[in-house]
């Protein structure tokens, strides 16, 4: 048994990594100082070909700067955790269609045609129905500061310092940020990740999991990061700045919206809420102030209605505001839940998820909103978990299949070593000799998998694996 840790001052690295060898098989752990860590299990031929796997691995941790420790010298770091400051709103209730409780604040949200998805600081995701029933539980090693997604992908921002898939059975871990960063937000798009954290930087992450570049900020606690084709957004303590998607240069940095803490966007425009009460829409182009939305209280969150023609605002106070594009407001109720730290709308209805770690969906049509402000609303269904509903833990175990198995309507991808990393090909015919985007936990050199399906990024260059994943032995 070999334990390594790194450790910097200052909110640095501080982390572990330990390699057990016993016979023929190699265990890794590794994670935050002072935690459990995640761990992964691989057999090799020979005792040989265990040690010199488990040499490889060592000697690439010494090389970043770990360095031989006893275990439990160092102590655990505190992650950070958003300061939870909530009052009861004064306005009329908002017309709440059902409400559900998971159990410890929740920041992460994300709402598409299908289901509803909410994340707490405890770890839990659930999925909901649009009429407000739990369909399904995962538990995640820490707690999920967000939830986006990419095309077909669901992703979870974890304060383990990973991101979590889960548009599989199982979560899979797809990027690992470091054991040490506090993400605080994250977004993705086609395949490459933007991480912006508790130190105000701004990091991106390519489909391989491997850097691409960082910036540091100007500011502190950035929250805010939205990603597209050309940009990555980012907003701050100090502000909000554009960077070139591809290689980090500075397009253009702007004080006006500061002590951001959130971030929406739509195809033209970038919108920072802020501490200071507003919520600021700026032109992608060049960061000027296209329109100001007032609200009365520090703005923990912010979304629109499709193309920005209404958006939406939530408070410290539990209050949740609708303006026009103008900048006019139109609205202000009462969430009666807590204070809507993410939200997102769809089809009339505005999802939010809350300091009290309610997932709640309002009733956001304009007949509905006159009646909530002449004080009538609907008695709202409180949604219950079922106890028999299975809870999902992301795990390194893959489903194994013959080799001779026909592999049906799947595709066959090979793990192949290429110098000190391990890549993922395509082996059945018809593809490019592309990468494949495959999670790391499970890669084994020489190894052959079965993958539901595959997508080429939409700027081409490498392949998304998607579905199920099974081992062919």
């Amino acid at each position: 048994m070999t334990y390594l840790e790194l450790s910097e001052d200052g909110g640095g690295a501080h982390k572990f990594y330990e390699v057990i060898v016993a016979g023929t098989q190699v265990t890794i752990t590794y994670g935050r100082i002072g935690e459990a860590g995640q761990t992964k299990v691989s057999g090799f031929p020979t005792e040989a070909k265990a040690q010199a796997a488990a040499a490889k691995k060592l000697g690439e941790k010494v090389r970043k700067g770990y360095a031989p420790a006893v275990r439990g010298v160092r102590q655990r770091r505190a992650v950070t955790r958003r300061a939870i400051a909530s009052s009861r709103s004064t306005a009329k209730q908002a017309p709440v269609l059902w409400r559900f409780d998971s159990g410890d604040s929740a920041f992460g949200i994300f709402v598409d045609q299908e289901r509803c998805w909410v994340g707490n600081q405890r770890g839990d995701v659930y999925t909901v129905t649009h009429s407000g029933t739990v369909t399904g539980r995962f538990r995640l090693p820490d707690g999920v500061k967000c939830i986006v997604a990419d095309d077909f992908w669901i992703y979870a921002g974890c304060d383990d310092g990973r991101v979590y898939d889960l548009s599989g059975k199982v979560p899979r871990a797809a990027y690992e940020i470091a054991a040490d960063v506090d993400i605080y937000w994250l977004d993705i798009h086609d395949g490459v990740l933007g991480v912006s954290d508790r130190a105000g930087r701004v990091t991106t992450i390519d489909y391989e999991d491997e850097f691409q570049w960082a910036r540091p900020g100007t500011g502190n606690s950035a929250w805010m990061v939205r990603c597209d084709e050309d940009a990555v957004y980012h907003g701050h303590s100090r502000g909000v700045a554009r960077y070139d998607a591809a290689d980090g240069r500075v397009v253009w940095e702007s004080s006006v919206a500061d002590q951001v803490l959130f971030g929406w966007q739509e195809e033209h425009s970038v919108y920072a809420g802020t501490a200071r009460r507003t919520v600021h829409r700026l032109a992608k182009s060049d960061g000027r102030v296209e329109a100001v939305y007032q609200c009365d209280g520090a703005v923990y969150s912010c979304a629109t209605s499709p193309g920005g023609r209404h958006v939406f605002a939530g408070d410290n106070h539990s209050s949740v505001y609708c303006f026009d594009a103008s900048g006019e407001r139109l609205w202000k109720l009462g969430t009666g839940c807590g204070s809507a730290f993410s939200m997102q709308f769809l089809d009339d209805r505005l999802y939010i998820v809350t300091t009290d770690g309610s997932l709640a969906c309002i009733d956001a049509s304009e007949a509905a909103i006159a009646a909530a402000r002449a004080g009538t609303v609907p008695q709202p269904l409180d949604v219950k978990a079922a106890a028999s509903l299975e809870v999902v833990e992301p795990s390194v175990v893959v489903e194994t299949v013959s080799a001779g198995a026909d592999a049906g309507d799947g595709v066959i991808v090979e793990c192949v070593a290429e110098g000190e990393r391990l890549r993922v090909r395509v082996v059945s015919p018809g593809y490019e000799s592309w990468n494949v985007q495959f999670p790391k936990d499970i890669r084994e050199a020489g190894a052959r998998y079965v993958v539901e399906g595959l997508r080429s990024a939409g700027r081409g260059g490498f392949y998304r694996a998607y579905g199920e994943i099974r081992r062919m032995v």
